[in-house]
């Protein structure tokens, strides 16, 4: 391993002092519980959590109380979920509209696009398109058949791993009365500009309800709900830096408007069903003072949002290091690219990458150069043609990958280490 390092030129991300902060604040930064050293490349199924998540969760775990009583316990944990909520204004840039937390990321998707295909006029259709998860490909089938609207898919790009707005344009009708985007793909590692498919959507058919799933492309910053003219977003917490256990959905006001599932005569027709945990809620709150203290290490701005876009710029900024070192090399270690039978989804030189990178390799199925990397202490995911990767890896011929997900707390050094298994691994086939 040290002949591996040797030269290894330092990161264009993050200062090592600075990249030395940040990982202190993740738990479970270098070691598995179960497992001990292991690097950690498997942030797309789930991202580190952070230690204030960690103890904040223990802390509010322990109160008894409730919202809504007459003590002082039940007016705290109102002020901490009105909090939160002004908090999330800030991240996601969202001065309108209604914050809520729900089981999930998949199903506060079910529930806002059931809201838009029942609740928007009779006949039309619902459009979404074949890059996307089956959080919401699943949610407008059922949806859209139950309101008796045609569901048409639009097909991605195999070549970009993306899709674009001239791909919309090309199914929209002026009667498109539901429209699901997403921002990030989990299986390529590509975004997707969100506002400019939302303006070639709105274009033809501006009515429209646009609902947008987040869920991958959350933690790597760059959120600006107010700028993108939809009417629903979505995001998983637990895959930025807080836990398992719930999802916070955002909705537009004409959304919010719709007829959806509340008890009866519930004042302000609430989108929460049933009390909801306000750890949930307070463990965003970090979430967001993490992202602000990180913005304040980069910037010498002080407003709030301020330090969040800089927070954002600088974690993609690091993250495309990373990449480039993976596809590219570092040290004396060949990258992905120079690497003899590896294909990697999407192109190489593909701008649209947020920090994760999809290859196979010739001779070796997906599952065994996963295991083969884990038994190397280097932790990836296979991604399977089934009903989660199936849209993406099928029209490409293929049946798995292996994805290697990177957050801003990953190194070079860590990089490096990759390479080298794969090193090892290429040179035992050989």
């Amino acid at each position: 391993m040290e002949n591996a390092l040797t030269d290894m030129p330092a990161s264009h991300g993050f200062a090592p002092a600075l990249l030395a902060d940040v990982r202190a604040r993740f738990a479970h930064i270098d070691t598995c519980p179960f497992e001990g050293d292991r690097v950690f490349f498997e942030n797309a199924g789930g991202a580190l959590t952070l230690n204030s998540v960690v103890d904040t969760s223990a802390k509010m775990a322990a109160i008894p109380d409730n919202q809504g009583r007459d003590n002082g316990a039940s007016h705290a944990l109102v002020r901490i979920i009105d909090k939160a909520k002004d908090d999330m204004r800030v991240f996601f840039s969202a001065p309108e509209g209604t914050f809520f937390v729900g089981e999930s990321g998949t199903e506060l998707l079910f529930r806002l696009i059931s809201a838009a295909c029942l609740g928007s006029p009779d006949g039309g259709r619902v459009l979404g398109s074949s890059l996307e998860h089956p959080a919401t490909r699943s949610a407008c089938d059922r949806w859209a058949r139950i309101a008796g609207k045609p569901h048409v898919i639009v097909q991605h790009d195999n070549d970009t791993g993306s899709v674009d707005p001239e791909h919309y344009l090309a199914e929209l009708t002026p009667d498109t009365r539901v429209a699901t985007i997403l921002h990030t793909s989990p299986v390529t590692g590509m975004g997707v500009d969100v506002a400019a498919v939302a303006r070639a959507i709105r274009s033809v058919a501006p009515e429209c309800f646009i609902i947008v799933d987040g869920i991958q492309h959350a933690a790597h910053g760059g959120l600006d709900i107010q700028s993108y003219g939809i009417d629903g977003y979505v995001v998983s917490p637990y895959k930025v830096f807080s836990r398992h256990g719930y999802g916070i959905a955002w909705v537009s006001e004409r959304l919010a408007q719709l007829p959806h599932d509340h008890l009866l005569d519930a004042p302000g027709d609430p989108w929460e069903l049933g009390t909801r945990d306000t750890g949930a809620y307070a463990t965003f709150s970090d979430v967001v003072a993490y992202f602000e203290w990180l913005g304040s290490q980069v910037t010498d701005a002080t407003d709030r949002r301020a330090r969040i876009v800089a927070a954002g710029e600088a974690i993609h900024e690091h993250e495309a290091s990373l990449t480039q070192a993976m596809l590219h090399g570092t040290g004396n270690l060949k990258g992905l690219a120079e690497m003899d039978g590896v294909q990697v989804i999407g192109g190489v030189e593909n701008t649209r990458r947020e920090g994760l990178v999809s290859f196979v390799m010739d001779g070796t199925p997906a599952p065994e150069l996963v295991t083969k990397l884990r038994e190397r202490s280097v932790r990836v995911h296979t991604r399977k043609a089934d009903h989660y990767s199936g849209n993406i890896l099928n029209p490409l011929g293929l049946d798995s990958c292996v994805r290697v997900s990177m957050c801003h707390y990953n190194s070079d050094a860590e990089v490096a280490r990759f390479l080298q298994a794969m090193r090892e691994i290429t040179d035992k086939a050989a």
